[in-house]
């Protein structure tokens, strides 16, 4: 297996998921070739189709411009130009159809609006200004500008071509539309890796939502199954020995022992919810302590190595104990180990965790321990999840955090 930590870091992704293929502008373009095939056929129709789509184009950018521009001194003005936009980007994606079915050009969807994703809750006006600002519908609208010259050059080149300079009109029809191709790709394409981070955040800020409202339920029923009902049940007992304390004094003093009970269970299982929130050792002892208190719960033995000259955010601290944590439980719960190791370094700019244990392996991303949880929990955070665990052992993990120190 390829050394984990030679993956790129900071692509915000769990191991395993590809990234979209595209095609990039520096892609050879297609040579002429003398002959009337079938993508030469298809180029024709590329290039005879430009003028009424430009036409029809250039008309819509114009006038949704002027209008929009004449009314931004009412109330309707900015609305108008964030539809117009709007409109400029499905005329965008039309574009987009029609250079990958005639022009064999593969051309990458832009990321949708952040409030068309489902996932955002601005108001009306905000919705409005981030329109305003979407650079994919103000380049559809400087492509659609600009292609109403280009159209009629193409149409009128390609139509002359046709009767009077047939033996040469491939050769003309490719130079033409290797022209459409450049156009295309540098105006409609997505803005490579800054669209492609957007969407990745789009969808990392879903995971976080998701994960937060499951640990709050968590935590909601941790409280109401465990110590609210203790302290309910020691609410009843007390009563109940208060009604006692003169008609029976015994039953009384037994009552109250075994309420007193009742009040260290409740504490303990308040100091483990807390724990599980965020434990006290870690704010005030960091990485290296809290750990260490993990690792005292684990089955097998583990080898905790903590070497930092500093610590990290409280957040990315939090996160690297938490995935820690989970991974010494599965170790407890499923593997089987005899021995684990808990390694955890700074390398430039990223925390680096690594997790090892000799048990009996086989672990998968969707083995349905909670791995798939945490891989998606650290990509939120621009973090990397490797693991590494061949049927029969060992079992590696590695993690990487942003540093983002203190």
């Amino acid at each position: 297996m390829t050394d984990p930590l030679s993956s790129p870091t900071g692509s915000g992704r769990p191991y395993g998921r590809p990234l979209p293929s595209s095609r990039t502008p520096s892609e050879p373009l297609p040579p002429a070739r003398f002959a009337f095939e079938g993508q030469t056929w298809r180029e024709i129709a590329h290039l005879l189709m430009n003028l009424p789509l430009a036409l029809f184009g250039f008309v819509y950018v114009t006038t949704v411009l002027s209008t929009s521009a004449f009314l931004t001194l009412t109330v309707i003005g900015f609305p108008l130009l964030a539809a117009a936009l709007m409109g400029a980007r499905q005329l965008g994606r039309l574009e987009r159809i029609r250079a990958r079915a005639l022009l064999r050009v593969r051309v990458d969807e832009p990321s949708p609006l952040p409030f068309r994703s489902g996932r955002a809750d601005e108001g009306f006006f905000t919705q409005v200004w981030m329109s305003v600002k979407d650079p994919v519908g103000w380049r559809s609208m400087l492509y659609e500008l600009i292609r109403l010259p280009w159209g009629i050059t193409t149409f009128v080149i390609t139509l002359t071509g046709l009767f009077v300079a047939w033996p040469v009109l491939p050769y003309i029809v490719r130079g033409l539309t290797n022209v459409d191709r450049v156009i295309v790709r540098a105006l409609l394409s997505p803005s490579d890796e800054l669209e492609r981070r957007i969407a990745e955040l789009e969808s990392d800020r879903g995971v976080v939502v998701d994960t937060a409202a499951a640990d709050m339920r968590r935590i909601e029923r941790d409280l109401h199954d465990g110590a609210q009902a203790r302290l309910v049940n020691l609410a009843m007992g007390l009563g109940l020995a208060k009604e006692k304390l003169l008609e029976d004094p015994d039953a009384a003093a037994s009552m109250v022992a075994e309420a007193h009970g009742e009040v260290k269970l409740a504490l303990q299982e308040l100091r483990d919810l807390a724990r599980g929130i965020h434990p006290a050792v870690l704010t005030d002892r960091g990485l290296d302590a809290a750990l260490s208190s993990v690792a005292a719960r684990c089955v097998a033995p583990v080898k905790v190595t903590v070497e930092l000259a500093a610590r990290p955010a409280a957040a990315i601290e939090g996160i690297a104990y938490f995935t820690v944590s989970e991974l010494l439980q599965n170790i407890s719960k499923h593997s089987g180990a005899k021995a684990a190791a808990v390694d955890v370094w700074r390398s430039d700019d990223r925390l680096l965790i690594q997790v090892w244990d000799d048990g009996r392996g086989g672990a998968r991303l969707d083995g349905g321990t909670g791995i798939a949880g945490l891989a998606e929990r650290l990509g939120a955070v621009d973090g990397l999840f490797v693991i590494e665990s061949p049927v029969g052992g060992p079992t590696t993990v590695t993690a990487e955090l942003p540093w983002r120190g203190r």
